[in-house]
């Protein structure tokens, strides 16, 4: 498995080589927890999501990668908001280095049971005010933060 290093305003971040468009999704329960997973390839809490198919719209890429990397079955519901932030580079252990680009949609849980990927350790459902103990980039908690902020338009970023 690919190893991941995320890198923000970085003057030491390798040059990108990659642009890789991908979608990622807030789901959340009846509850109000919020559905993460245990990155594999750098051990760090993030919100499901991965890149987009030839075969995909947006917020299809979000349904389809939930579902493969989580084994729930979700659905759309509104936009967080646009992460493009150029100063975010994302390097894999196999040369590819990645500018970010995420779209990250809101979504709620329609059916499933938990199971694991390969692509994560663990996943759980986490009541918001147990984000700051997690470990996570700050780019993923930027993303929550929006979402829980109920902004009344996407972040455009």
């Amino acid at each position: 498995m690919s190893r991941r290093t995320e890198y923000y305003d970085d003057p030491d971040a390798p040059e990108p080589n990659s642009l890789v468009v991908a979608a990622s999704a807030v789901v959340t329960d009846g509850r109000g927890h919020i559905l993460l997973q245990r990155r594999r390839d750098n051990d760090l809490w993030a919100l499901p999501g991965g890149g987009m198919e030839m075969t995909d719209s947006l917020p299809g890429t979000a349904v389809r990668e939930v579902k493969e990397e989580t084994g729930l079955d979700v659905e759309v519901v509104g936009l967080v908001g646009t992460y493009t932030d150029p100063r975010h580079v994302i390097a894999y252990s196999d040369g590819e280095v990645r500018r970010q680009f995420n779209v990250c949609f809101r979504a709620r849980l329609v059916a499933g049971e938990l199971a694991l990927s390969d692509e994560s350790t663990e996943l759980r459902w986490v009541d918001p005010s147990e984000l700051d103990e997690l470990p996570m980039h700050h780019t993923q908690r930027l993303r929550l933060e929006h979402a829980l902020e109920e902004r009344s338009t996407p972040y455009l970023g």
